[in-house]
């Protein structure tokens, strides 16, 4: 364990390949990971090209600019990138080979300093002010949103009935450990696999865990705006321990209930078990919505297509906020094919049509006021209920230093699972001290 734990200090320590050198406005070229270069698309005349990093809406937006062209004469093209390929690596190299896409996604204060001084600025666009989720960075606005997303503790409300464990009760630390005795104890006849399905592999799953788990840290229970525990965090990696050891354990609990096969399984084996009724919990957001309902559709039919809930990370009692966001931006590139893309844009989000195939196609839950369409998505309906009552928080882990979930924090939790920790203390004093030395350099 010593090794192992030494190996990960020294990694972020030294691993900088994951931070991005902010990009001058002079256009000087962001440093690229050729290892992650992919073959771009080829963007056709008088058309764009759109980089998507969500492999499981690919379809729909490919109608979705089939549905673009056959209205306006102008072809779009989609490029979607996923399965372990790091987009904004891929993106850097594009960009040294003079190969810029039009549009282009981007997880707003994590990678704007990478592409500052090269996205078009889109203050002026007819859609800014039906949303209140757009990408604002010194006043101006760089990022056109796609979707609301949500992070929470997903259940499958048919289990828990047969469990006789009502999700309300789930309010913090001790009800969250009797939930899951409860459930545990009839793990059998209920055909779990286990009670929760928390993946950590961290070569590829390293943003799930390292971003998105370690996020709730940040703003569980807390209002919107407030920023205490990222502003302590971004000021050298620091953790607030009064706060972070209640969520250190609550790691450590789902370590003790989770499938085994979680440290070295892959994305679609995690959401390919919750949909199949395998697990009670998912550790995955919103976004697995849209996997039940296409590629994993007919397991979670054969699972009886249940009802599915999500309650707050309640690390500490009371909580109740899960964490709402626009996961990441569209940007248009200031050198491309700037007004088309910008009429592109327009067209997402105020063509009832289009409106239509991004929630039913893609599964997107619209962040535009005047969206009369919602998705056939699992998730859209907690959603929507959480977001009415007033019980949500934001994504504040989007400003971290880049790359610290997949170089740093990712492996971290990883080791924890595997058993290299004792104790939920030593998971977070070394956590601390990874994020301390990876901030220091």
């Amino acid at each position: 364990m010593k090794k192992r734990v030494f190996a990960i200090l020294l990694a972020a320590a030294t691993v900088l390949g994951g931070c991005a050198a902010p990009a001058p406005a002079d256009a000087a070229a962001p440093a690229a990971d050729t290892a992650d270069a992919a073959a771009p698309a080829q963007t056709p005349e008088g058309g764009i090209r759109l980089v998507n990093n969500k492999v499981e809406v690919d379809e729909g937006l490919k109608k979705l600019a089939k549905a673009y062209e056959e209205k306006t004469g102008v072809p779009v093209v989609i490029e979607s990138l996923g399965g372990g390929i790091d987009t904004q690596a891929t993106l850097k190299g594009y960009y040294q080979a003079d190969n810029m896409p039009d549009i282009f996604v981007f997880e707003g204060d994590i990678h704007y300093p990478t592409w500052e001084g090269l996205l078009a600025d889109l203050s002026g666009e007819s859609w800014v002010e039906d949303t209140e989720a757009e990408y604002v960075r010194d006043g101006a606005v760089y990022g056109f949103p796609t979707t609301t997303e949500a992070i929470g503790l997903a259940y499958n409300a048919d289990i828990l009935a047969k469990a006789g464990v009502d999700p309300k009760s789930i309010t913090g630390p001790e009800s969250m450990k009797a939930a899951f005795e409860t459930i545990d104890s009839k793990k059998e006849e209920l055909g779990l696999t286990s009670v929760l399905g928390y993946y950590t592999e961290s070569s590829q799953l390293w943003w799930s865990p390292g971003q998105h788990v370690f996020g709730t840290y940040f703003d569980s229970g807390l209002k919107r705006d407030d920023t205490t525990y990222i502003d302590m965090f971004k000021d050298g990696g620091k953790l607030d321990m009064e706060r972070a050891t209640p969520w250190a354990e609550m790691v450590a609990l789902f370590n003790q209930y989770t499938d085994p096969a979680g440290v070295s399984g892959t994305y679609d084996q995690q959401v390919l078990g919750f949909a199949s009724g395998k697990y009670a919990f998912v550790t995955q957001g919103s976004w697995i919505g849209a996997t039940l309902m296409n590629d994993d559709k007919d397991a979670y039919a054969q699972a009886g297509n249940f009802e599915i809930g999500m309650i707050p990370y309640a690390f500490i009692e009371g909580q109740d906020t899960i964490l709402t966001n626009s996961p990441n931006w569209w940007g248009v590139y200031k050198d491309g094919n700037v007004e088309e893309a910008k009429k592109f844009l327009a067209w997402c989000a105020a063509d009832d049509g289009g409106q239509e195939i991004l929630a039913k196609d893609c599964g997107f839950i619209s962040p535009y006021a005047s969206n009369t369409h919602a998705p056939d998505d699992p998730f859209a309906k907690t959603i929507a209920e959480y977001t009415a009552a007033g019980k949500t928080s934001s994504w504040h882990w989007l400003s971290m230093k880049e790359g610290i979930g997949q170089n740093a924090t990712g492996v971290v939790f990883q080791d924890f699972a595997m058993g290299n920790f004792p104790d939920a203390k030593t998971f977070l004093d070394t956590l601390q001290q990874v994020c301390s030395n990876y901030y220091a350099n």
